[in-house]
């Protein structure tokens, strides 16, 4: 009798665990951590900026083979415009390719050709690039150089340059640029003379901003 007894109790108290383990825990659970994405430089980007830009000057030649050299009357000034671009990440390493528009205050280039007259040609007030750029990216921060196609108004030539660019956000990234722009001669005809002007090249220094369109 005292064997059957013993057995029942240890029946029944196994019986209640197993119970007991099939119901529902009253302890909260643990709470779900979403996962902090980690920053890329991949994606579409639109943005504006602004800086200061400077002639070199520009030399004329003349049909008899004189040339003459001459500076604007304001050979620098105000830049400004926007740009567009698409960058993709490779580990550490960024390419991209970017397009811009820009306002230049440079002044006009002033020709003096004694009785003849003074003949200023009207400085191109604006001109574009379309632009690779190839960089490094530590974390948040890339250094990139960059290179391309440039243009004003009928003329078009090449520019190379390089920058320094810092994402704030996810979104949000600042730069500061330097461009060398090199556009190709061109031929005027003032007063029945006939000359042509070397290429135009210009430097810029410029800082901007940029939003970055998420990709994740």
């Amino acid at each position: 009798m005292k064997k059957i007894l013993l057995s029942s109790v240890a029946l029944i108290a196994f019986s209640a665990g197993a119970m007991a383990a099939d119901l529902p825990s009253r302890r909260a659970p643990a709470p779900i951590v979403a996962a902090v994405p980690v920053f890329t430089w991949t994606g579409f980007y639109v943005g504006v900026n602004a800086g200061y830009g400077w002639n070199d000057g520009t030399n004329i030649t003349f049909p008899n083979g004189v040339v003459v050299s001459t500076n604007g009357n304001d050979d620098g000034g105000f830049v400004g415009g926007a740009q567009v671009g698409y960058n993709y990440q490779i580990g550490s390493f960024v390419v991209g390719l970017e397009g811009d528009i820009q306002y230049a205050d440079f002044g006009d280039n002033r020709y003096d050709f004694g009785g003849a007259g003074i003949f200023e040609d009207g400085s191109d007030d604006w001109f574009g690039t379309v632009r690779a750029r190839a960089g490094v990216a530590f974390d948040r921060a890339l250094v990139y150089a960059t290179g391309g196609f440039a243009f004003a108004d009928d003329r078009a030539g090449w520019t190379l340059g390089g920058g320094l660019e810092y994402a704030f956000t996810n979104n949000l990234t600042g730069k500061i640029e330097g461009l060398y722009v090199n556009l190709e001669d061109q031929d005027y005809t003032f007063n029945g003379l006939t000359f042509s002007t070397e290429e135009q090249e210009f430097g810029v220094v410029r800082a901007g901003l940029n939003y970055k369109f998420s990709t994740y």
